[in-house]
């Protein structure tokens, strides 16, 4: 996803997708609400706050004007940031990230003007609607700016450069042979059962991280700055207040829905281990210790399900091999995007607009570098719906696609709200739609869509094994979730520092995820810059606590659809009334605190992992039973 504020997309999202993008300077002036614009150039500190009126204390309607204004000019300001963002991403040269440097200046500076003449409004009884908008004001910027004008352009140089040097990045091998970019890489670590060739891929993508680490400790340096402007301790501690709850009341919060979850993702972990050692030997993949980082099939470790065929329970049994009946019948790009959408269209929703098939970026082109990584974006603020996304017939990119149309979706049933509101209701809410309906992506409605000639034989072993390889997926990316922002957390509080950035980061790895390097790492390094959200600007809990509630939205879709029977069995597709329970929450936007929309869909209040633990039902008990004398766990 591509969006200011809260959402960014994930598996799907981008250096912009958080945080502040691009925009025209002239779009809007940085004096405030309802200012003429300048001309194009510099962008220019808000002026002076006057003293305070002794006249007339602030009013309700004076509020309503205020707001009104912001709104207007914010659509005007964004609209032009996602212009220039998508070229940026789409065309990666110096002039394009000259323009987003520029663009992310201006932006800083209106919200730096706009937050601070909001002040007058503190201590005014608002009505709900204005309070929220003040509220989320005040949270608008993924990083808010210094008060020096120097040090604002000095922080958008660095969220646009940063940006650049990760898509421009690959890796060249020592010794001569061509230089390789990520998605070569990536595809080396899917396909290879080969040790050291694995470990060479991912040594060379991590190491091309390193000179990023000078850029993202000044990044952090000036973000601190802007934060403690606003009256937060740090960076850190204004991104947890976007969740409706005091910041540390949402960091227990998230410990709680971990140690909901933990007792699965231990027994999946030991399981897994165990089948390695039966490719790699145990010298490779020891007892009792953490798996190598680059035996995955993904760059990260965050997801595995590349290396199902390796840990499958029951082999061949209830095998669904989407990817081969995409490639068979000859499935390109366009083809895999109608697909994904008719899921959407068969609950009742809108066609995408005309517009998305002519503005969307589908392959990846042959004359120009590319930001790859999926995202799902509304250009103008006003249903200018479109991915960016280098599309392969497989299954991992259908799954992908769902992914990214659950953004577009959400944008298209808020976009007549005031800009301040056209958000999740929290941003774990935006990136967990489109997996929602994911899960109901069964082996019915692969037939149903043609992808299955016939339905698997239904038995428990066929289960095992569906179940497995989603849990590959769900499952083993939840800690990777948790530890991307706690790492950022302690590097924005500064226990943390950049003396032990890589060792504190692999710490967290080892403890939360049960992982290590293939080899020795050193704060010559900055591994953790090697995943696109740390020097893209994109605050990462979003995507643990999607995680968990895709399955509390599917439990409860569910039960609006009528199903009977295991939550893992349901099917949404077709469903009219899932779907007018659904689009009624996504109409909400960020209009409502998170609770409500969660109200309006489940009935429930708070995020519950309970509906993911009794999706994968079967699997757990599988798991335990089969981990029964193994020496699991890994000295946490």
């Amino acid at each position: 996803m591509k969006r200011n504020r809260q959402g960014a997309r994930a598996r799907g999202l981008g250096p912009f997708a958080a945080g502040l993008g691009l925009v025209l300077l002239a779009a809007c002036g940085p004096e405030g609400p309802g200012a003429a614009p300048k001309p194009a150039g510099r962008a220019e500190a808000p002026p002076a706050v006057a003293p305070a009126r002794a006249e007339a204390p602030a009013t309700v309607e004076e509020a309503r004007a205020f707001f009104e204004a912001v709104n207007a000019d914010l659509k005007r300001l964004y609209s032009n940031r996602e212009t220039l963002g998508f070229i940026s991403m789409t065309y990666i040269t110096d002039d394009t990230e000259r323009m987003s440097a520029q663009g992310e200046e201006a932006v800083m500076a209106y919200l730096q003007g706009a937050i601070e003449r909001a002040k007058r409004f503190e201590g005014v009884q608002l009505p709900p609607e204005l309070a929220r908008m003040h509220l989320l004001l005040r949270l608008a910027a993924t990083v808010p700016a210094p008060a020096a004008p120097a040090e604002r352009a000095e922080l958008a140089q660095l969220i646009a450069s940063m940006s650049g040097d990760y898509g421009k990045a690959k890796y060249c091998p020592k010794g001569g042979g061509k230089c390789k970019d990520l998605g070569e890489l990536s595809a080396t670590l899917k396909k290879s059962r080969k040790y050291d060739e694995l470990a060479e891929a991912w040594t060379g993508w991590h190491d091309a991280a390193a000179p990023l680490k000078p850029k993202f400790t000044r990044y952090v340096e000036l973000g601190n700055r802007g934060a403690k402007a606003l009256g937060f301790r740090d960076l850190g501690e204004y991104w947890r207040a976007g969740y409706d709850m005091p910041p540390d009341a949402f960091a227990g919060d998230v410990e709680r829905l971990w140690t909901q979850v933990k007792p699965l993702y231990d027994e999946l972990h030991c399981y897994v281990r165990g089948q390695l050692q039966k490719a790699y030997g145990k010298g490779k993949v020891p007892d009792g210790a953490p798996i190598p980082a680059h035996l995955f099939g993904n760059m990260w470790a965050q997801e595995w399900g590349e290396i199902y065929p390796l840990v499958e329970p029951y082999p061949g049994q209830g095998s669904l091999d989407v990817t081969a009946s995409l490639k068979r019948q000859k499935y390109d790009a366009v083809k895999m995007v109608k697909l994904a959408e008719r899921f959407f269209t068969s609950l009742g929703m809108d066609p995408l607009p005309e517009t998305f098939w002519k503005r969307s970026l589908f392959t990846k082109p042959r004359d120009r570098e590319v930001v790859c990584h999926a995202s799902a974006w509304d250009v103008t603020y006003n249903d200018d719906l479109r991915i960016k996304m280098c599309i392969e017939p497989d299954e991992e990119n259908l799954i992908t696609l769902h992914h990214e149309l659950g953004h577009n979706y959400y944008y298209h049933y808020y976009y007549q709200l005031p800009v301040l509101f056209q958000s999740g209701a929290n941003d774990g809410f935006h990136e967990g739609i489109g997996d929602t309906l994911a899960l109901s992506v069964t082996p019915s409605y692969l037939k149903n869509a043609g992808l299955l000639e016939a339905l698997p034989p239904a038995n428990e072993k066929a289960v095992i094994n569906q179940q497995l390889k989603l849990a590959l997926d769900k499952v083993a990316f939840l800690p990777f979730g948790k530890v991307i922002d706690q790492w950022r957390w302690g590097v924005f509080s500064g226990s943390i520092t950049p003396q032990n950035y890589n060792a504190s980061w692999w710490a967290l790895r080892r403890k939360y995820q049960g992982v290590t390097p293939p080899g020795a790492r050193s704060e010559e390094h900055f591994d953790p810059g090697a995943k696109y959200h740390v020097p893209g600007n994109t605050p990462y809990l979003r995507y643990f606590l999607a995680r968990i509630y895709q399955f509390q939205f599917h439990r409860a879709l569910c039960r609006a659809a009528g199903h009977q029977g295991p939550l893992h069995t349901c099917s949404i597709y077709g469903n009219k009334e899932a779907g007018q329970k659904l689009i009624g929450m996504l109409r909400l936007g960020a209009s409502r605190p998170w609770p409500e929309a969660l109200a309006a869909l489940s009935g429930e209040r708070q995020g519950d992992a309970g509906a993911l633990l009794e999706y994968f039902e079967p699997l757990r008990g599988w798991l335990r039973e089969k981990n029964q004398g193994a020496r699991c766990g890994w000295g946490e």
